[in-house]
């Protein structure tokens, strides 16, 4: 039998955190369940899990506090938000504090197996995926380094982010909604203007290779050109 994948749950709710662990357990992952943000931290260290589940609201220390001293020192390693805030700017403070998904209370636990899932996977990819060559550059995802012969340009989490979507579909359009929900959690207008900031500070990164082009294609999304 394969090892159990670890996950870290943050949670102060006690029943929920043991229904969830339990849940969990029966699918082949070893849960540890913390209360507060100071114990989650301090069990992250010692156990070092594949992947995190925090709660937003928590004791001495908030899931968004955590995530963001968490991401520091692993910039790879998925987490998951789960919160009973439903407003569109507590959703994208999430992703600002490197959450990958946004889970909203109440939830049903097969929607939360199902994105775990998806995220083990494609961090799995990234892993196996970590030099990407784009045109004349070479863009390393775990490091979020961008090469180009001798210069080395480090990118910010979002950055690498959308640099990887637009790379796995190098040539291809990339659809703008899907991009926008994945990596900001909603594709709304503000979201979208943010979105094309982002855009232009890689545009400008990627520009000393002129066969490199991320292209506009409106009503649809972009292109990454290579």
């Amino acid at each position: 039998m394969n090892q159990p994948i670890k996950i870290l749950l943050a949670e102060d709710e006690p029943v929920l955190g043991q229904i969830v662990k339990e849940s969990l357990e029966t699918r082949n992952f070893e849960v540890f369940v913390c209360e507060d943000g100071e114990v989650a931290y301090n069990t992250y260290t010692k156990e070092q899990p594949e992947l995190l589940v925090l709660d937003v609201m928590m004791p001495k220390k908030d899931g968004f506090t955590l995530a963001k001293e968490i991401r520091q020192e692993n910039k790879h390693i998925p987490i998951i938000f789960l919160t009973a805030k439903s407003q569109t700017k507590d959703v994208v403070e999430g992703f600002e504090h490197g959450g990958n998904d946004y889970l909203k209370k109440p939830f049903s636990m097969e929607e939360l197996i199902v994105r775990i899932h998806a995220l083990l996977n494609r961090n799995f990819i990234k892993q196996s995926n970590n030099h990407i060559a784009i045109g004349k550059y070479t863009f390393n995802y775990t490091k979020q380094l961008l090469s180009f012969e001798t210069d080395q340009q480090l990118l910010t989490h979002r950055e690498a982010e959308l640099l990887y979507h637009l790379a796995q579909k190098r040539n291809d359009i990339t659809d703008r909604s899907q991009i926008l929900k994945k990596i900001w959690g909603d594709d709304d207008f503000f979201n979208a203007r943010s979105m094309d900031v982002f855009i232009s500070k890689l545009r400008k990164k990627l520009r000393k290779d002129q066969s490199v082009q991320i292209v506009n294609i409106r009503g649809y999304g972009y292109k990454l050109i290579c």
